[in-house]
């Protein structure tokens, strides 16, 4: 069984999935119990329910409405985020996107609802009648599932776990632990591990990130590498960190690799506050919620792509940890290299730039849109017209005229950025693709990629490689990850490794790690009017 776009499984098709525990299911709904009153991950290891006896939710929240309390053995709030979030584009999609962000803990129920375009009380009733549960609910869950991870993962005091989780008090912390897992968070603490605790203080988190596997970490983490902006972020094989504003103040992060396999974030703080919106945009950042296995079954049915998706399992689309940033990077990159690209936002960061000295080491955080439209032209360097559409774009934001964010409309988004000067159908799908996660978006400018489509005996004239691509919807953000991959010229941002049009021409290469691919996405610098350099 696969989840798609228009298709989400029926109650016989999740029974069959609680019946083989499968965990690539786990994330994506609950299974609620009316004779114990608790609801469980897909893959729990308990006794399979009577079918009689069992109820399907979307959302913790909607079981937590109805009244089970999550399960002590398989806690189904550590499972990976639901996919469906990135895939679907609707209110509901839209809607979880911003809670998770925290917009509900920032700005209340009325903010969340003027960010959508309705009211609070129809968005209630949308969201109650389609997931089950109404904004503050889902709201509650989510910071139930961040105190959760913080209780089994750091030495936090309780306090500070509940006020990094975005409760108002230890009472409503204590209170919400309670009715959500059936135990106070001392017990729920005690149930770790030994190894997983991790020293912090306040204010500075270590712990782990769960993931739906396989995950081409190497893919990730070159791509972060080599779009790193000198003083800004940094990387290497194995781990990324960077300095971010958040609504509480300057954050630090990284996220690595450890030795065990799995990923795990550290943090520095200015507001603890943050850590839910921190994680939320982390997950974002390295498309941690993607269903890797439906979308490589589907790609893999192609046989032009069959041999590209078996050297490079799992391969993910990186998001955007600031939507702002993201537009304003995308357009300085416009069609000059990579190289030149972070040269030039090195320099922006450089003299525009606010350090900071919350992480290990000070860092510079990227200029705000305010201060680039202030003095973005003393800094830039290129043609008049170019350079005079970035501060404008920058200025937009700054006065709230363009508004970006997770939980825009697709259409809409592009709408308003092909509307502004400078900005281009490759720039707005790009945004689109980075900073929604849309998981089918095609870049048919992009030389890069149709160099790739070439390499894998492919169309790669725009018409041809448009129309070859429609077939793949709606995985297209990902076919262009495996045509990035196969461009020959990213083998200059490889660290040993092979394209996937290497492995077309070798058929007899062995299969690559579930958890580590090799080869780095990267695409190249784009040379005509269309395509840009993804930044």
């Amino acid at each position: 069984m696969t989840t798609t776009v228009s298709e989400l499984p029926s109650f016989a098709e999740r029974y069959r999935v609680i019946q083989s525990r499968d965990r690539r299911f786990d994330g994506q709904f609950v299974t609620a119990v009316r004779s114990t009153r608790i609801y469980c991950r897909p893959s729990c290891p308990a006794r399979t329910p009577k079918e009689e006896n069992v109820t399907f939710y979307a959302t913790s929240a909607a079981a937590h409405e109805a009244g089970y309390r999550a399960c002590k053995r398989c806690l189904p709030e550590a499972a990976p985020g639901s996919p469906l979030w990135d895939v679907r584009g609707d209110v509901a999609a839209r809607a979880m996107r911003l809670i998770a962000d925290g917009v509900v803990d920032r700005e209340g129920v009325p903010g969340l609802a003027r960010r959508l375009g309705y009211s609070s009380r129809h968005l209630t009733r949308l969201l109650t009648a389609e997931l089950g549960a109404g904004p503050l609910a889902l709201a509650r869950a989510h910071r139930a599932h961040t105190a959760r991870a913080l209780l089994v993962g750091t030495d936090l005091s309780s306090a500070d776990v509940a006020f990094s989780a975005g409760f108002s008090s230890v009472r409503q912390f204590t209170d919400t632990i309670g009715e959500v897992f059936g135990m106070p968070p001392r017990d729920l603490r005690a149930r770790r591990s030994d190894a997983s605790g991790v020293e912090a203080t306040a204010g500075q988190i270590d712990l782990a990130l769960p993931v739906r596997g396989p995950i081409d970490t190497t893919g990730l983490f070159g791509w972060m590498r080599a779009h790193a902006i000198p003083g800004v972020e940094e990387g290497d094989d194995r781990s990324f960190a960077r300095v971010a504003r958040l609504p509480g103040g300057p954050a630090w992060f990284e996220v690595r690799l450890a030795d065990d396999g799995r990923l795990r974030l550290r943090a520095r703080l200015s507001a603890l506050a943050d850590l839910g919106t921190l994680i939320a945009r982390v997950r974002r950042l390295f498309d941690l919620d993607a269903d890797p296995l439906a979308i490589d079954e589907a790609l893999a049915r192609h046989p032009a792509l069959a041999a590209a998706v078996e050297a490079i399992p799992g391969v993910r689309v990186p998001g955007a940890i600031d939507a702002d940033e993201m537009l304003l990077r995308a357009m300085i990159g416009q069609q000059i290299s990579v190289a030149s690209a972070r040269t030039m936002q090195g320099r922006l960061a450089a003299e525009l730039g606010e350090s900071t000295a919350i992480g290990p080491h000070p860092l510079t955080l990227f200029p705000s849109p305010a201060v680039i439209a202030e003095r973005g032209l003393e800094v830039l360097r290129g043609p008049a017209a170019r350079m005079r559409a970035i501060v404008e774009a920058a200025a937009a934001l700054a006065e709230g005229d363009l508004e970006l964010s997770a939980g825009d409309d697709g259409a809409d988004q592009r709408e308003r950025l092909l509307a502004m000067r400078g900005i281009g159908p490759w720039t707005a799908d790009y945004v689109r693709m980075r900073v929604l996660g849309d998981p089918d978006v095609l870049l048919p400018g992009d030389v890069a990629a149709r160099a790739g489509a070439a390499a894998l005996g492919l169309p790669s004239d725009p018409a041809g490689f448009t129309e070859w691509s429609a077939r793949t919807a709606p995985w297209r953000s990902y076919v262009m990850a495996h045509f990035w991959y196969a461009a020959p010229v990213t083998q200059a941002w490889r660290a040993p490794a092979e394209t996937a049009a290497a492995v077309v021409a070798s058929p007899r290469r062995r299969r690559t790690s579930g958890l580590r691919a090799d080869v780095v996405l990267t695409p190249s610098p784009a040379t005509d009017a269309e395509s840009e350099t993804p930044a």
